[in-house]
């Protein structure tokens, strides 16, 4: 009896902290309440004997029942990920924005990009957002993190680092996701889905050219109920459309826009420079439901 009150004093004095690493890790507030609650339910049958450190032991544990959900999660997505129609393939050249160096305080960051870090933490393997997370925003330590993904404190470290430096560019990721060009692209994908032909000619360019298909009713025409599967994300940046296949990216639409209008879409395959791209996903909005 002493043992378990000892253990509900704890687990309510950290339960805060506790929600937030959750929160933090999911992205979700129900999700993380479920989260901490599952952790409850493992401490409550643990032998607290020699626990040492309360508040890293719990941390520890909702660390490892949140890692299992996103693992969850993401096999899901990548079962559920749905199939393209064939498209016409067509080089396309691209270059990634590189050099950015680590910020000073990187808590200060990931508490200064908000939503934008939500966007851009879903795109992190479990276990990058795991180290991100606990080290850079609860300054867990290394060595606490790689025991609890069974890997090295030089892994778990560079996980951290190659985490931070997607968040990095998050702000100005914000900014492009907001953009008028996002909205265009996102209307334009909300159109194809449901083949609504007289939004896409709104949309295009008279002159308008997709590929070999040249001219606003031909691609209209073209792209008519085609982008089903077809996600708005960020590519190096700049607003696009990326259809993936069990998680991986498999076609790139880029998209040119003047005065408004698309005057020129084009579709890269090559898994050598899709591999290179900075993909980050965006939320879906209403329009972009259609």
């Amino acid at each position: 009896m002493i043992e378990q009150d000892w253990l509900n004093e704890r687990f309510t004095e950290h339960q805060d902290r506790l929600q937030g690493v959750a929160y933090r890790m999911l992205g979700s507030p129900s999700e993380a309440e479920d989260a901490v609650q599952e952790a409850w339910l493992r401490v409550s049958r643990a032998d607290t004997g020699q626990v040492e450190n309360p508040a890293g032991w719990l941390t520890t544990v909702v660390a490892r029942v949140c890692l299992n959900m996103l693992e969850a999660r993401r096999s899901r997505r990548e079962e559920s990920a749905g199939a393209l129609p064939p498209e016409p393939t067509a080089p396309h050249a691209s270059t990634r924005q590189t050099g950015q160096a680590d910020p000073e305080d990187e808590a200060l960051l990931a508490d200064s990009v908000g939503v934008a870090l939500m966007v851009v933490l879903d795109t992190l393997t479990p276990a990058e957002r795991l180290a991100f997370v606990l080290h850079d925003v609860f300054a867990v330590s290394f060595g606490e993190i790689g025991a609890i993904i069974d890997r090295s404190p030089t892994a778990a470290r560079q996980l951290a680092s190659r985490a931070r430096r997607r968040v990095q560019g998050a702000a100005g990721a914000s900014d492009a996701a907001r953009s008028p060009k996002r909205e265009i692209v996102a209307a334009f994908l909300a159109a194809s889905r449901n083949g609504d032909f007289a939004a896409l000619l709104e949309l295009l360019d008279p002159d308008a050219v997709a590929v070999e298909v040249r001219g606003g009713h031909a691609v209209a025409a073209f792209f008519a109920g085609r982008a089903r599967a077809a996600r708005l994300a960020l590519v190096d940046g700049v607003p696009a459309a990326v259809w993936s296949y069990r998680g991986r990216p498999k076609a790139v639409f880029t998209f040119t826009v003047r005065d408004g209008k698309i005057t020129c879409i084009a579709i890269d395959t090559d898994p050598d420079r899709l591999r290179d791209l900075d993909i980050v996903f965006l939320r879906a909005n209403d329009k972009e439901r259609g």
